[in-house]
This record gives structure tokens, sequence and C-alpha cells, in this order.
């Protein structure tokens, strides 16, 4: 799995009909003020593993600053909450050409499984999961806070 996460002071989500251009009205649109936006990048060889490490991993992780200015406090001591949006494209290889190739991205139906898998796990670990949705044409806002991006690739970890 690849992973971007970016601590916001605010993001949020809503889905664009492909057809009219259109917000679609059929998706809520999601918000969260202090926490993070994650984009989530499945393969087909991530499973359970992947999945449970990430959680714990990003559950724990203390990118929030404390009382005397460092980096001392996680997501839960901030009561901060997460956006989760799936994005096949952290798995774009642009060595050949000029149009990427996403050969290496997860087939849609694991990957939807992976990442709603993914943010069950964020759940189990006490946080506020709020999701765009899979497959979809989506606009992301996000108020980048610090600016903190971290980059998690479960392949290069050796998880």
């Amino acid at each position: 799995m690849r992973i971007v996460l970016q601590k916001v002071s605010e993001g949020s989500v809503d889905v664009v009909d492909e057809t009219s251009g259109e917000v679609d009205t059929t998706f809520e649109p999601q918000h969260i003020g202090i926490g993070y936006v994650l984009l989530v990048g499945v393969e087909d060889t991530d499973g359970a593993k992947q999945i449970d490490w990430l959680a714990h991993k990003i559950a724990n992780l203390r990118v929030f600053e404390d009382e005397n200015g460092k980096m001392n406090r996680s997501i839960h001591d901030v009561d901060g909450s997460v956006l989760s949006i799936s994005q096949f494209t952290l798995y774009a290889d642009v060595r050949k050409g000029n149009r990427p190739s996403f050969v290496k991205a997860g087939a849609p139906d694991h990957a939807e499984q992976v990442w709603h898998a993914f943010n069950d796990a964020l759940r189990a670990q006490g946080l506020d999961v709020k999701e765009g949705r899979f497959g979809a044409h989506m606009r992301v806002s996000l108020t980048n806070d610090g600016p903190v991006t971290i980059i998690f690739d479960t392949d290069e970890l050796g998880i």
C-alpha cells in the first residue's frame, strides 16, 4: 500500500458526476477539521498485514505539536479525524512515454475491499474516519498544516 498522509487543519471531499460535470447529489460531501487527509493506493499483494501495520502506525503517529512546539502528540491527543481518499494514481509508472501506466495499481474489486478494510481498521483504532467514494471523480480540498506530509510505502518498509 502507498499512503500520502497530510496533517490538516481542515479537509473535505465531494463527488462530481463525470457525465454532467455537476456535483453528484447522491454523495454527501464529507468534511473534517484538524486531522489527516489520507490518499490511499492499493496493489494486488496488499492485505491484512499491511492494513494492520498502517492503521496502528497512523493512529499513533506523533506529528501534532505539544505545548513546547514539538511534534509529540497523536491524532487521538488532538481529537482529530481522518478523511480517507482512494487514489490508484499513487501507483503511476512514468518511466516510459508521457502517459502514466497504472498496471501496478490493484484490481478495482481488490483495491476497494482493502481500502474499506483499512478505513475500518482505523476506526478500530478509535479514529473518526470519513471517506470519499471509491472509483469516483472526487474534488478534494485541504489546508495542510505545517506543512506535514508523510509518505508510507509498505513495499519500501518491508511490510
